[in-house]
């Protein structure tokens, strides 16, 4: 590892370590008074951080182990009765896996942009508030720089699109698709990483994944797969993973939860894994209520209650009952929550209950809200798509969301390039057969 990649990796650990409630002046005074390259000074410090443990007075309690982690969860319905039928159950799967290739569709020409630069690239096109896939800009003068190369991706804009195109947020689903196929629900974190190295390249997954899966080569096994040498272990890339173990458990959020953590615990840890089982529990109660808030109390049912995630998750919902604009409870949410990381799971979860809670169950309305938010635009699109999908079934979905991606995905998944997204739903209804029926083998 080159000396810079070192430091910045020390210094997002120190970032990573002081948000989770440790003390880091020392660490912080050591890389400070690091005067000539000294890679044996920065691994020093990264050794003494490892060893860091949470401060007594911070205010939050965020256990790793399952059974710690139900133990300080708030009362949850943890299974509800589902009064659907199989064919209402199989267009509420195809509706959440049709919701989230839109809604990442959507958001992927922004991804990394700020709210403001989104704004601007709608305001030139003369399409905002948004309100359908983002224009091309082949008939405006004066394109800023910084958006010229993103404009040009013409296969993710209005007028171009013939597919949902490959991207990380749908890898993620097909491939625990592949795991409940292969391993059945009894699988384990090792299950996870064996699937990753074996369907998976590596170069096409990213920040705590990439760490996990470089860990995994290294013969480390998990949780450590989740810690060593890996500062974005809180970030979203868990939470993204989430969809398919809400798919296949309807009306069953503890189970969701359960089966979302075994997967988030191979590369993430606190609100890393918190963020994939919110998610997972959302989707299930999804199967059964179209009352967007009791969706994410249940979803907020299965994580610990004196979380950081928890805590910023009801304080969106209270601000969206003070403020009739989404944009003032952005702003809000980037008061207090725009030091973390963009990619962070903290600010972007805030993002999707942005959507869902200003979008009152609109679908348009909902994944357009949380896109334009910005951060992890494609995720948050993806994350709030798939939620409404599912409340909303295949069929009450906008056709002009739908129908350009004409039934096909494309995967790095081995095995899955251009699927049909109509077959990989049949596929997930017949697991979630299998856990209505309680063959969890």
């Amino acid at each position: 590892m080159r000396y810079e990649e070192l430091e910045g990796l020390v210094k997002d650990e120190i970032t990573q370590r002081e948000e989770e409630g440790c003390d880091v002046v020392e660490a912080l005074k050591a890389l400070k008074n690091i005067k000539r390259k000294s890679p044996s000074r920065l691994e020093s410090i990264l050794k003494s951080l490892s060893k860091l443990s949470v401060r007594n007075d911070f205010p939050y309690k965020e256990p790793l182990n399952l059974e710690e982690i139900k133990a300080e969860r708030p009362k949850g319905p943890r299974k509800i009765t589902l009064k659907l039928d199989e064919k209402q159950v199989f267009d509420k799967i195809y509706g959440g896996w049709l919701g989230r290739c839109a809604g990442c569709l959507l958001g992927k020409p922004v991804e990394g942009f700020l709210r403001e630069q989104i704004e601007e690239w709608l305001k030139l096109a003369d399409s905002y508030p948004l309100r359908n896939y983002f224009p091309p800009l082949s008939d405006i003068k004066n394109v800023p720089d910084w958006l010229k190369r993103r404009a040009s991706w013409l296969d993710v804009l209005l007028g171009h699109i013939t597919r949902m195109v490959r991207d990380d947020d749908i890898d993620y689903p097909i491939i625990n698709l592949n795991l409940l196929e292969t391993k059945g629900f009894k699988f384990t974190t090792a299950d996870v990483g064996n699937n990753w190295l074996e369907n998976l390249p590596y170069l096409k997954v990213y920040t705590a994944e990439r760490v996990a899966y470089r860990n995994l080569v290294n013969d480390l096994v998990p949780p450590e797969t989740a810690f060593y040498r890996n500062p974005y272990r809180e970030w979203i890339g868990a939470q993204i993973r989430a969809d398919m173990f809400g798919y296949v458990t309807p009306g069953m959020p503890e189970l969701g939860a359960e089966l979302a953590y075994r997967d988030a615990i191979l590369s993430h840890v606190k609100n890393g894994i918190y963020g994939e089982m919110f998610v997972g529990a959302m989707i299930s109660a999804a199967f059964v209520t179209s009352n967007i808030e009791e969706i994410i109390n249940i979803g907020l049912s299965e994580i610990p209650e004196k979380s950081r995630l928890f805590e910023a998750m009801k304080n969106v919902v209270a601000w969206s009952k003070e403020k009739l604009d989404w944009r003032d409870t952005w702003q809000k949410i980037n008061t207090e929550y725009g030091h973390y990381h963009g990619v962070h799971t903290i600010i972007n979860a805030a993002l999707v209950l942005l959507g869902l809670l200003y979008g009152k169950g609109d679908y348009e309305k909902s994944v357009s809200i949380s896109v334009m938010g910005g951060w992890d635009t494609d995720c948050n699109g993806a994350t709030t798509g798939s939620i409404l999908g599912v409340m909303l079934g295949a069929k009450k979905l906008p056709k002009k969301w739908i129908d350009p991606l004409n039934n096909v995905v494309e995967s790095f998944v081995v095995g899955y390039n251009n699927s049909r997204i109509s077959d990989l739903a049949k596929r997930t209804f017949v697991l979630a057969q299998k856990a209505l029926k309680r063959e969890l083998e």
